[in-house]
Protein backbone atom coordinates (compact mmCIF):
# COMPACT_ATOMS: atom_id res chain seq x y z
CA UNK A 1 0.00 0.00 0.00
CA UNK A 2 1.02 3.63 -0.50
CA UNK A 3 2.33 5.05 2.77
CA UNK A 4 0.01 7.72 4.19
CA UNK A 5 2.61 10.01 5.70
CA UNK A 6 3.14 13.70 5.15
CA UNK A 7 5.86 14.46 2.58
CA UNK A 8 9.05 16.18 3.59
CA UNK A 9 9.25 19.32 1.48
CA UNK A 10 12.70 20.73 0.75
CA UNK A 11 13.24 24.42 1.20
CA UNK A 12 14.67 25.48 -2.16
CA UNK A 13 13.27 26.54 -4.52
CA UNK A 14 10.09 27.58 -2.73
CA UNK A 15 7.21 26.76 -5.13
CA UNK A 16 5.18 29.66 -3.79
CA UNK A 17 7.89 32.03 -5.02
CA UNK A 18 8.37 30.54 -8.50
CA UNK A 19 5.18 31.34 -10.34
CA UNK A 20 3.99 30.49 -13.80
CA UNK A 21 4.85 33.24 -16.25
CA UNK A 22 1.99 34.78 -18.16
CA UNK A 23 2.06 34.94 -21.95
CA UNK A 24 2.49 38.70 -22.02
CA UNK A 25 -0.44 39.23 -24.38
CA UNK A 26 -2.53 40.94 -21.74
CA UNK A 27 -5.10 38.13 -21.62
CA UNK A 28 -6.50 37.56 -18.14
CA UNK A 29 -6.86 33.94 -17.18
CA UNK A 30 -9.29 32.43 -14.72
CA UNK A 31 -6.97 31.59 -11.81
CA UNK A 32 -9.45 29.44 -9.91
CA UNK A 33 -8.56 25.74 -9.81
CA UNK A 34 -11.12 23.57 -11.66
CA UNK A 35 -13.40 21.21 -9.75
CA UNK A 36 -12.17 17.71 -9.02
CA UNK A 37 -13.24 15.08 -11.54
CA UNK A 38 -14.92 11.78 -10.76
CA UNK A 39 -12.39 9.26 -9.48
CA UNK A 40 -10.92 6.77 -11.92
CA UNK A 41 -11.76 3.07 -11.50
CA UNK A 42 -8.09 2.07 -11.49
CA UNK A 43 -5.06 3.94 -10.15
CA UNK A 44 -2.84 5.86 -12.58
CA UNK A 45 0.22 8.09 -12.44
CA UNK A 46 0.96 11.59 -13.68
CA UNK A 47 4.33 11.00 -15.32
CA UNK A 48 5.22 14.67 -15.82
CA UNK A 49 4.39 17.56 -13.48
CA UNK A 50 6.08 20.64 -12.03
CA UNK A 51 5.34 21.07 -8.33
CA UNK A 52 8.00 23.80 -8.21
CA UNK A 53 5.95 26.18 -10.40
CA UNK A 54 2.98 27.74 -8.61
CA UNK A 55 -0.19 28.93 -10.34
CA UNK A 56 -3.69 29.85 -9.36
CA UNK A 57 -5.31 32.18 -6.89
CA UNK A 58 -4.29 30.08 -3.87
CA UNK A 59 -1.02 28.47 -2.83
CA UNK A 60 -1.40 24.69 -2.67
CA UNK A 61 1.25 22.66 -0.87
CA UNK A 62 2.78 19.52 -2.33
CA UNK A 63 1.05 17.45 0.37
CA UNK A 64 -2.33 18.95 -0.54
CA UNK A 65 -1.75 18.35 -4.24
CA UNK A 66 -0.83 14.72 -3.65
CA UNK A 67 -3.84 14.10 -1.45
CA UNK A 68 -6.24 15.73 -3.88
CA UNK A 69 -4.79 13.64 -6.70
CA UNK A 70 -5.00 10.40 -4.69
CA UNK A 71 -8.70 10.99 -4.01
CA UNK A 72 -9.43 10.73 -7.75
CA UNK A 73 -7.11 7.78 -8.41
CA UNK A 74 -3.86 9.55 -9.32
CA UNK A 75 -1.58 7.89 -6.80
CA UNK A 76 1.89 8.91 -7.93
CA UNK A 77 3.73 11.55 -9.94
CA UNK A 78 7.05 12.24 -11.59
CA UNK A 79 8.30 15.67 -10.51
CA UNK A 80 10.28 17.08 -13.45
CA UNK A 81 13.21 19.47 -13.21
CA UNK A 82 14.13 22.15 -15.72
CA UNK A 83 17.34 23.49 -14.19
CA UNK A 84 19.80 22.56 -11.45
CA UNK A 85 17.78 24.16 -8.65
CA UNK A 86 14.44 22.56 -9.53
CA UNK A 87 16.12 19.23 -10.28
CA UNK A 88 17.84 19.17 -6.89
CA UNK A 89 14.60 20.22 -5.18
CA UNK A 90 12.67 17.48 -6.96
CA UNK A 91 15.26 14.82 -6.13
CA UNK A 92 15.09 15.75 -2.45
CA UNK A 93 11.29 15.83 -2.54
CA UNK A 94 11.15 12.35 -4.08
CA UNK A 95 13.60 10.99 -1.53
CA UNK A 96 11.11 11.81 1.23
CA UNK A 97 7.83 10.73 -0.34
CA UNK A 98 6.65 7.39 -1.72
CA UNK A 99 4.20 9.04 -4.10
CA UNK A 100 6.91 11.00 -5.93
CA UNK A 101 9.72 10.05 -8.29
CA UNK A 102 11.98 12.66 -9.89
CA UNK A 103 13.33 13.56 -13.30
CA UNK A 104 16.32 15.90 -13.57
CA UNK A 105 17.58 18.02 -16.46
CA UNK A 106 18.41 21.38 -17.98
CA UNK A 107 15.54 22.58 -20.16
CA UNK A 108 16.60 23.00 -23.80
CA UNK A 109 15.59 26.66 -23.77
CA UNK A 110 18.00 27.30 -20.89
CA UNK A 111 20.99 25.62 -22.51
CA UNK A 112 22.00 28.52 -24.80
CA UNK A 113 22.11 31.03 -21.94
CA UNK A 114 24.20 28.72 -19.79
CA UNK A 115 26.55 28.11 -22.69
CA UNK A 116 26.94 31.87 -23.22
CA UNK A 117 28.06 32.43 -19.63
CA UNK A 118 30.21 29.31 -19.63
CA UNK A 119 28.29 27.28 -17.04
CA UNK A 120 26.51 24.64 -19.15
CA UNK A 121 29.13 21.97 -18.47
CA UNK A 122 28.97 22.63 -14.74
CA UNK A 123 25.17 22.38 -14.81
CA UNK A 124 25.34 19.08 -16.69
CA UNK A 125 27.76 17.69 -14.11
CA UNK A 126 25.23 18.55 -11.41
CA UNK A 127 22.48 16.76 -13.36
CA UNK A 128 24.75 13.74 -13.76
CA UNK A 129 25.29 13.59 -10.00
CA UNK A 130 21.57 13.92 -9.25
CA UNK A 131 20.74 11.16 -11.74
CA UNK A 132 22.59 8.69 -9.51
CA UNK A 133 20.05 9.06 -6.69
CA UNK A 134 17.75 6.03 -6.31
CA UNK A 135 14.44 7.89 -6.61
CA UNK A 136 15.58 9.87 -9.65
CA UNK A 137 14.19 7.65 -12.39
CA UNK A 138 14.46 9.83 -15.47
CA UNK A 139 16.57 12.47 -17.17
CA UNK A 140 14.22 15.18 -18.33
CA UNK A 141 12.94 17.33 -19.53
CA UNK A 142 15.58 17.63 -22.21
CA UNK A 143 15.43 17.79 -25.98
CA UNK A 144 15.06 20.45 -28.64
CA UNK A 145 12.83 23.52 -28.87
CA UNK A 146 12.97 25.51 -32.09
CA UNK A 147 9.89 27.56 -31.16
CA UNK A 148 11.56 29.67 -28.47
CA UNK A 149 15.22 29.28 -29.42
CA UNK A 150 16.60 30.63 -32.68
CA UNK A 151 19.34 29.21 -34.84
CA UNK A 152 22.10 30.91 -32.83
CA UNK A 153 21.18 28.84 -29.78
CA UNK A 154 20.63 25.49 -31.43
CA UNK A 155 24.22 24.33 -31.13
CA UNK A 156 23.99 24.55 -27.34
CA UNK A 157 20.63 22.75 -27.41
CA UNK A 158 22.07 19.86 -29.43
CA UNK A 159 25.12 19.60 -27.15
CA UNK A 160 22.94 19.63 -24.03
CA UNK A 161 20.50 17.09 -25.48
CA UNK A 162 23.27 14.66 -26.37
CA UNK A 163 24.82 15.04 -22.92
CA UNK A 164 21.48 14.25 -21.28
CA UNK A 165 21.03 11.19 -23.48
CA UNK A 166 24.43 9.97 -22.33
CA UNK A 167 23.55 10.59 -18.67
CA UNK A 168 20.33 8.59 -18.99
CA UNK A 169 22.08 5.67 -20.65
CA UNK A 170 24.96 5.57 -18.16
CA UNK A 171 22.58 5.57 -15.19
CA UNK A 172 20.15 3.16 -16.80
CA UNK A 173 17.11 5.40 -16.34
CA UNK A 174 14.46 6.80 -18.64
CA UNK A 175 14.73 9.86 -20.89
CA UNK A 176 11.91 12.44 -21.02
CA UNK A 177 12.05 14.47 -24.21
CA UNK A 178 10.79 18.00 -24.76
CA UNK A 179 10.16 18.33 -28.51
CA UNK A 180 8.71 21.54 -29.87
CA UNK A 181 8.86 22.23 -33.61
CA UNK A 182 11.83 19.87 -33.86
CA UNK A 183 10.44 16.40 -34.64
CA UNK A 184 12.90 15.58 -37.42
CA UNK A 185 15.92 16.81 -35.48
CA UNK A 186 14.93 14.94 -32.31
CA UNK A 187 14.48 11.75 -34.31
CA UNK A 188 17.79 12.19 -36.14
CA UNK A 189 19.69 12.88 -32.91
CA UNK A 190 18.28 9.84 -31.11
CA UNK A 191 19.04 7.61 -34.07
CA UNK A 192 22.56 8.99 -34.42
CA UNK A 193 23.68 8.69 -30.80
CA UNK A 194 21.32 5.91 -29.74
CA UNK A 195 18.25 6.38 -27.58
CA UNK A 196 18.06 5.00 -24.04
CA UNK A 197 16.10 1.79 -23.64
CA UNK A 198 13.23 3.74 -22.06
CA UNK A 199 12.52 6.92 -23.99
CA UNK A 200 9.40 9.06 -23.50
CA UNK A 201 8.15 11.79 -25.82
CA UNK A 202 6.69 14.09 -23.17
CA UNK A 203 3.53 16.01 -24.13
CA UNK A 204 3.52 14.31 -27.52
CA UNK A 205 2.87 16.91 -30.20
CA UNK A 206 3.40 15.01 -33.44
CA UNK A 207 1.01 13.51 -35.95
CA UNK A 208 0.12 9.89 -36.70
CA UNK A 209 3.12 9.40 -38.99
CA UNK A 210 5.56 10.59 -36.34
CA UNK A 211 3.76 8.45 -33.75
CA UNK A 212 4.27 5.35 -35.88
CA UNK A 213 7.97 6.13 -36.20
CA UNK A 214 8.31 6.60 -32.45
CA UNK A 215 6.58 3.28 -31.78
CA UNK A 216 8.79 1.52 -34.30
CA UNK A 217 11.78 2.89 -32.37
CA UNK A 218 10.37 1.45 -29.16
CA UNK A 219 9.54 4.77 -27.48
CA UNK A 220 6.61 5.77 -25.30
CA UNK A 221 4.20 8.61 -26.12
CA UNK A 222 2.90 10.67 -23.21
CA UNK A 223 -0.34 12.57 -23.77
CA UNK A 224 -1.26 15.74 -21.87
CA UNK A 225 -4.41 17.86 -21.78
CA UNK A 226 -3.62 19.02 -25.31
CA UNK A 227 -5.13 15.78 -26.64
CA UNK A 228 -8.53 17.11 -25.47
CA UNK A 229 -8.24 20.45 -27.31
CA UNK A 230 -10.84 20.81 -30.06
CA UNK A 231 -8.47 21.58 -32.92
CA UNK A 232 -5.79 19.01 -32.07
CA UNK A 233 -7.15 16.33 -34.36
CA UNK A 234 -3.61 15.23 -35.18
CA UNK A 235 -2.98 14.22 -31.57
CA UNK A 236 -6.10 12.07 -31.41
CA UNK A 237 -5.16 10.52 -34.74
CA UNK A 238 -1.73 9.75 -33.31
CA UNK A 239 -3.31 8.23 -30.21
CA UNK A 240 -5.47 6.00 -32.39
CA UNK A 241 -2.58 4.42 -34.32
CA UNK A 242 -0.25 3.48 -31.47
CA UNK A 243 -0.45 0.26 -29.47
CA UNK A 244 -1.89 0.65 -25.99
CA UNK A 245 1.36 -0.58 -24.42
CA UNK A 246 3.11 2.63 -25.53
CA UNK A 247 0.66 5.15 -24.01
CA UNK A 248 1.41 7.30 -20.95
CA UNK A 249 -0.52 10.24 -19.49
CA UNK A 250 0.62 13.48 -17.86
CA UNK A 251 -0.49 16.95 -16.88
CA UNK A 252 2.63 19.08 -17.46
CA UNK A 253 1.04 21.04 -14.63
CA UNK A 254 0.53 23.86 -14.06
CA UNK A 255 0.30 24.11 -17.86
CA UNK A 256 -1.94 22.49 -20.52
CA UNK A 257 -5.12 22.11 -18.51
CA UNK A 258 -7.55 19.76 -20.31
CA UNK A 259 -10.91 20.76 -21.65
CA UNK A 260 -13.32 22.07 -20.57
CA UNK A 261 -11.00 24.08 -18.30
CA UNK A 262 -8.29 25.12 -20.76
CA UNK A 263 -6.35 28.16 -19.51
CA UNK A 264 -7.06 27.60 -15.82
CA UNK A 265 -4.43 26.25 -13.40
CA UNK A 266 -3.59 22.59 -13.88
CA UNK A 267 -2.61 19.99 -11.28
CA UNK A 268 -2.20 16.23 -11.05
CA UNK A 269 -5.78 15.71 -9.86
CA UNK A 270 -6.87 16.76 -13.38
CA UNK A 271 -5.50 13.60 -15.03
CA UNK A 272 -8.92 11.85 -15.05
CA UNK A 273 -10.32 14.46 -17.44
CA UNK A 274 -7.61 13.58 -19.96
CA UNK A 275 -7.82 9.82 -19.46
CA UNK A 276 -11.61 9.83 -19.86
CA UNK A 277 -11.33 11.83 -23.08
CA UNK A 278 -8.74 9.36 -24.38
CA UNK A 279 -10.91 6.36 -23.49
CA UNK A 280 -13.94 7.94 -25.16
CA UNK A 281 -12.03 8.69 -28.35
CA UNK A 282 -10.54 5.19 -28.44
CA UNK A 283 -13.88 3.59 -27.55
CA UNK A 284 -11.96 1.79 -24.81
CA UNK A 285 -13.08 0.55 -21.41
CA UNK A 286 -11.93 3.20 -18.95
CA UNK A 287 -10.71 0.76 -16.33
CA UNK A 288 -8.80 -1.28 -18.87
CA UNK A 289 -7.12 1.83 -20.29
CA UNK A 290 -6.15 3.02 -16.80
CA UNK A 291 -4.67 -0.37 -15.97
CA UNK A 292 -2.70 -0.39 -19.21
CA UNK A 293 -1.35 3.12 -18.61
CA UNK A 294 -0.33 2.16 -15.08
CA UNK A 295 1.51 -0.93 -16.29
CA UNK A 296 3.28 1.15 -18.94
CA UNK A 297 4.28 3.81 -16.44
CA UNK A 298 5.76 1.29 -14.04
CA UNK A 299 7.61 -0.34 -16.94
CA UNK A 300 9.31 3.00 -17.65
CA UNK A 301 10.00 4.32 -14.14
CA UNK A 302 9.81 1.30 -11.87
CA UNK A 303 7.82 1.08 -8.66
CA UNK A 304 7.01 4.15 -6.57
CA UNK A 305 7.09 1.97 -3.46
CA UNK A 306 9.98 -0.43 -2.91
CA UNK A 307 9.07 -3.91 -4.13
CA UNK A 308 5.38 -3.01 -4.45
CA UNK A 309 3.88 -2.04 -7.81
CA UNK A 310 0.39 -0.63 -8.15
CA UNK A 311 -0.34 -3.40 -10.62
CA UNK A 312 -0.34 -5.71 -7.56
CA UNK A 313 -3.06 -3.71 -5.83
CA UNK A 314 -5.85 -4.17 -8.36
CA UNK A 315 -8.67 -1.71 -8.74
CA UNK A 316 -8.82 1.14 -6.27
CA UNK A 317 -11.87 2.30 -4.38
CA UNK A 318 -13.71 5.15 -6.05
CA UNK A 319 -15.77 6.27 -3.07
Amino acid sequence: MIAQHQPREPQQPDPSQRRRAEDGAGTKRDLEFPPAPEALPFAVYDNHTHFDIADGDTVVSVAEQLEKAALVGVVGVVQVGTDVASSAWGAELAAGNERILAAVAIHPNDAPGLETVGTLDDALRCIDALAAQPRVRAVGETGLDFFRTGEDGRGAQFASFEAHIDIAKRHGIALQIHDRDAHDEVLATLRRVGAPEKTVLHCFSGDADFARIAVDEGWYLSFAGTVTFKNNHHLREALAVIPRERILVETDAPFLTPMPFRGRPNASYMVPYTVRAMAEFLDADLGDLCARITENTEAVYGSWVDDVGLSDQGRVATK
